[in-house]
C-alpha cells in the first residue's frame, strides 16, 4: 500500500512541477523569441540567396568576358571564318551548367546560338532589347522553361572589339563572322549586340533549398534553446525564491515545533522518526538530536508505539489520557493524540504524536476540589459558628454564676473555672472558623518593614524568655517601604512566631531576617527555627485547615496566615527536616519572583 502511494505522489508531483509552470512564461518566451528568430531566419535566408545570383551573375559575366576575348583574338588575327565563332561558342557553351549561349540583335533575331537550329529566330521579345543593348554591366533574370525548369540569365551589350580596335573596322570584322545578312560590309547593318547566357540552377536552387532547411532547423533549434534559456531562468527563479520561502517556513515551523508547550513527534512513512521537539524529549527522558532518523518501534517506549498501533487502518484519530512509566519508575499522566499525517493530494506521510504532562492540571484539578469542598464547609462553619456562639455564651453566664454563687465550695470552683475555660477555648476556634471562612479584607498602605518586624517580636518576648529562646534579626540594607497591610501581615507574624517556639522545648534559636528578593521586586521574610521540625508527610498538608501537630491546636492560623499573604499577591513556604527545624519564606509582593528563586 505505501508503494503505491510513493508512486502515487511522485506522479502527483512531476505534473504539478510542470502544471505549476504558468502559461505566461510560454507565451512570452513565444511573443519574444520568434519574432527575433523569425527575423534572424528571414535575413540569413535573404542573404544566401543574394550571395547564389551573385555567384551565377558573376559566372555569367565571366563567361560573356571569356567568350568575347576569344572572339577578339581570332578578329585580330584576320583568319577567323563564321563556322570558327561558331564553334568558338559551341564550346564555351559545352561547360557545365550552362543551357545555351547566343547573341542576338537588338531586333531579337538570333545571329549566333549554340544550337544551329535556333539561329535566325526572334528572342528576348519580353525584354526591351533597345535598352539591354546599351548595358555595358552584365544584367541577371530567371527564366522558366516549358518544363518547368529554372534557368538564370546574363545579358549585356556584346562587345568583342573593344574600344582600341577602332570602330572603322568593326563592321567589316562583324559582317564576316556573322553572315545572316547577305552582301559585302556595306551592308552589314550597324546594329548593337546582345549576348546571352543561360545558366542551370538545378544545384544552386538543391543547394539553397538544403541551406533554407539548414537555416530552418537551426533557427528552430535556436528557437528551442531560447525558449528552454527562458524556462531554466525562470525555473531558476522559481526555486530560489521556493527554496528562500521553503528555508523561512522551516524555520517558522522549527522554531514553533521547538517552543510548542506540548510534546511533538513526527514519524514518517518508513517509521522512522523525523522530528521531536525539547518538549517531548523531556518527558520520555530522551535525546532529540540522538534519535532522529531511527526507528520509532526500537526508539520510542512501548506505551508511546502502542497508540500508533492502536490507530489501526481505518481509524484517522486517537484521543486518550494514559499514564505512562518513565525510566526512573515515576508516573507521568499524558494527554494523548495520535493521527495519520497526508499531504494536499492525500498521498501518505507518515504519523504526527501529540502528548500533553498532565501533572499539573491533575494537581490543579485536585486543588480545585478541594477548594470547593472547603468553600461549601466555610459556609457550613459560618453557619453553625453564628448557631454555636449563642449557647455559648448562656453556658459561660451560668458558669461564672456557679463560680461566684459556691465560691466556698473548692471542687466546684474547679468545674467553674474548667467550664470557662473551655467555653473560651471553644469561642476562639469559631472565631478562627468564621476568620476562615470569610473572605480576607486587606488595607494596604506604604510601611517600613524593619519597625513592624520589631513590634511583632516584642509580643512573644516574654513567652521566648521563659523557654530561654533567643532571638535574632538580620535587616539587609536598601530595603524600600512595601505597600502592605501592617496589621494583617503582623497576624501572620505572630502565627508563624507562636509556632516556632511551640516547636523548641527548652532553648533554642529563632531568627527573622529580611532581604530583597531576585530583581529587587519584592522582599523575602524569612523566619527560622531549630525545633523539632515537620515530616515531608506533613510538610504538604500544613496548609490544610484543622490540620495540626499539637494537642491544643486549632489547626486554622496557618491556613489564614496563607489566605493573608495570598491577599498580598505574596507566596508563603515551608522548607523543613525533622529534627533540625523549619524555616518558613514569605515573599511579598511578586509571587512569580519567589517562585523562580
Amino acid at each position: 500500500m505505501l508503494n503505491k502511494a510513493e508512486n502515487r505522489s511522485f506522479q502527483l508531483k512531476k505534473s504539478k512541477f510542470w502544471v505549476g509552470v504558468p502559461p505566461w512564461i510560454l507565451i512570452g518566451a513565444v511573443v519574444i523569441l520568434f519574432p527575433i528568430v523569425a527575423f534572424m531566419t528571414i535575413e540569413n535566408i535573404n542573404r544566401q540567396k543574394k550571395n547564389s545570383i551573385r555567384l551565377l551573375r558573376e559566372k555569367g559575366a565571366a563567361l560573356i568576358r571569356s567568350f568575347e576575348a576569344g572572339t577578339r583574338t581570332g578578329m585580330m588575327g584576320m583568319h577567323w571564318k563564321n563556322f570558327q565563332l561558331q564553334k568558338l561558342l559551341t564550346e564555351t557553351a559545352q561547360q557545365p551548367d550552362i543551357v545555351y549561349l547566343l547573341v542576338a540583335d537588338r531586333n531579337g533575331m538570333i545571329l549566333a546560338h549554340n544550337n544551329l537550329g535556333q539561329i535566325g529566330k526572334i528572342y528576348g521579345q519580353d525584354l526591351d532589347l533597345e535598352e539591354a543593348s546599351g548595358f555595358e554591366s552584365a544584367k541577371w533574370r530567371v527564366v522558366s522553361r516549358e518544363d518547368g525548369k529554372k534557368i538564370f540569365e546574363v545579358f549585356r551589350e556584346f562587345s568583342p572589339t573593344g574600344k582600341h580596335m577602332g570602330m572603322h573596322r568593326g563592321p567589316r570584322m562583324m559582317n564576316r563572322l556573322f553572315k545572316p545578312y547577305s552582301g559585302g560590309p556595306e551592308n552589314f547593318p550597324q546594329t548593337p549586340r546582345i549576348i546571352f547566357v543561360g545558366l542551370d540552377m538545378t544545384s544552386i536552387e538543391e543547394a539553397r533549398q538544403a541551406d533554407i532547411r539548414h537555416t530552418v532547423i537551426m533557427a528552430a533549434i535556436m528557437l528551442l534553446i531560447g525558449f528552454s534559456g527562458i524556462f531554466l531562468l525562470f525555473l531558476a527563479q522559481s526555486y530560489r525564491v521556493t527554496r528562500t520561502s521553503l528555508a523561512r517556513i522551516k524555520a517558522f515551523s522549527d522554531n514553533l515545533v521547538e517552543n510548542m508547550p506540548i510534546g511533538l513527534i513526527a514519524i514518517d512513512q518508513n517509521k522512522k522518526i523525523a522530528s521531536i521537539n525539547q518538549v517531548a524529549g523531556s518527558i520520555l527522558r530522551l535525546t532529540p538530536g540522538k534519535i532522529i532518523g531511527k526507528d520509532a518501534q526500537r526508539t520510542l517506549p512501548y506505551q508511546i508505539w502502542q497508540q500508533i498501533e492502536d490507530l489501526g487502518d481505518e481509524s484517522g484519530m486517537l484521543e486518550k489520557e494514559i499514564d505512562y512509566s518513565s525510566p526512573d519508575g515515576t508516573i507521568v499522566p499524558l494527554e494523548f493524540s495520535a493521527t495519520w499525517l497526508y499531504d494536499d493530494e492525500g498521498s501518505f506521510l507518515g504519523y504526527i504524536l501529540l502528548f500533553k504532562d498532565l501533572s499539573e492540571i491533575r494537581t490543579l484539578r485536585k486543588e480545585m476540589a478541594r477548594n470547593q469542598r472547603m468553600a461549601s464547609v466555610g459556609r457550613l462553619a459560618a453557619g453553625i459558628a453564628h448557631e454555636v456562639r449563642n449557647p455559648l455564651s448562656s453556658i459561660k453566664g451560668f458558669a461564672t454564676y456557679f463560680k461566684e454563687r459556691y465560691h466556698d465550695v473548692p471542687e466546684d470552683q474547679q468545674i467553674s473555672a474548667i467550664m470557662i475555660q473551655e467555653v473560651d477555648r471553644l469561642n476562639k476556634v469559631v472565631g478562627q472558623l468564621l476568620e476562615f471562612a470569610r473572605p480576607i479584607s486587606i488595607s494596604k498602605n506604604s510601611t517600613s518593614i524593619e519597625p513592624l518586624i520589631m513590634d511583632s517580636l516584642k509580643l512573644i518576648e516574654r513567652q521566648a524568655s521563659e523557654k530561654n529562646i533567643r532571638v535574632t534579626t538580620d535587616f539587609s540594607s536598601g530595603i524600600d517601604d512595601v505597600i502592605l497591610d501592617p496589621d494583617r501581615i503582623s497576624q501572620v507574624l505572630l502565627n508563624l512566631y507562636l509556632n516556632a517556639l511551640d516547636s523548641m522545648e527548652n532553648s533554642g534559636n529563632l531568627s527573622v531576617s529580611v532581604s530583597t528578593n531576585a530583581g529587587k521586586k519584592g522582599i523575602e521574610i524569612k523566619i527560622s527555627d531549630t525545633g523539632v521540625g515537620i515530616s515531608p508527610k506533613d510538610l504538604a498538608l500544613v496548609f490544610d485547615p484543622y490540620f495540626t501537630t499539637k494537642p491544643t491546636g486549632t489547626g486554622l492560623g496557618l491556613a489564614i496566615a496563607n489566605n493573608i499573604i495570598e491577599a498580598h499577591d505574596g507566596v508563603i513556604k515551608f522548607e523543613s527536616r525533622l529534627g533540625e527545624g523549619t524555616t518558613v519564606t514569605i515573599c511579598l509582593p511578586n509571587p512569580a519572583e519567589c517562585k523562580d528563586g
